[in-house]
């Protein structure tokens, strides 16, 4: 287990030294979502005077109605969708890059990847946090997806082809390309093949 998720750990290690780009563009897309949040202060201040302290109760109907949290803009859960696009792409891309090494090496690999994903689908307290502050949810789908993308592209591309993916922020797929990875794989050729005229 544990060279197992020291594998894991390295893999990522190495995208984010290999693509320089996405520890920003990651923190771009938090920052996208954070730009959107607003308060209405008159609401809870209005909220607030209407609470009467001498039942306790009453506040906490107030915390459980939502009262304090904000309002998620359609900005924000645009950005919430790239997010979650791109950690899926991170996580899909470590899952076949650990995968692929360790397949040979080490005997309980596909029993220790279902561990892995079976963690992650019921999630952490970590990921039960930015679900409930933020609404971001990293479901076991889309996870998935993004392992499989992962995979076409290697099995179409080579283990360079998929690495090279990582070249350029511009190059990055979307949610639509996890959804049909040969679309992406024919769009991305016809580019390749323009580039080189």
């Amino acid at each position: 287990m544990r060279v197992y998720l020291a594998l894991r750990e390295a893999a990522r290690h190495r995208l984010f030294t290999h693509a320089p780009w996405l520890r920003g563009h990651l923190v771009g897309l938090v920052e996208a979502f954070a730009r959107g949040i607003t308060v209405d202060t008159s609401r809870m201040e209005e909220a607030v005077r209407e609470l009467d302290p001498s039942r306790p109760e009453a506040l906490q109907q107030a915390l459980e109605s939502g009262l304090f949290e904000p309002e998620t803009t359609p900005e924000q859960q645009t950005a919430l969708g790239r997010l979650e696009t791109a950690l899926a792409l991170v996580e899909g891309w470590v899952d076949d890059v650990v995968t692929e090494a360790a397949r040979d090496r080490l005997g309980s690999a596909e029993a220790l990847r279902e561990t892995v994903r079976r963690q992650r689908a019921a999630g952490g307290p970590a990921e039960q946090t930015f679900a409930t502050l933020v609404g971001l949810e990293l479901r076991p789908r889309r996870l998935r997806e993004a392992t499989a993308f992962w995979a076409a592209v290697r099995e179409a591309r080579g283990a360079d082809g998929r690495d090279a993916v990582w070249a350029h922020p511009d190059l990055m797929p979307t949610g639509d390309d996890l959804d049909d990875p040969q679309a992406y794989l024919r769009r991305d050729e016809a580019f390749d093949l323009r580039a080189l005229e």
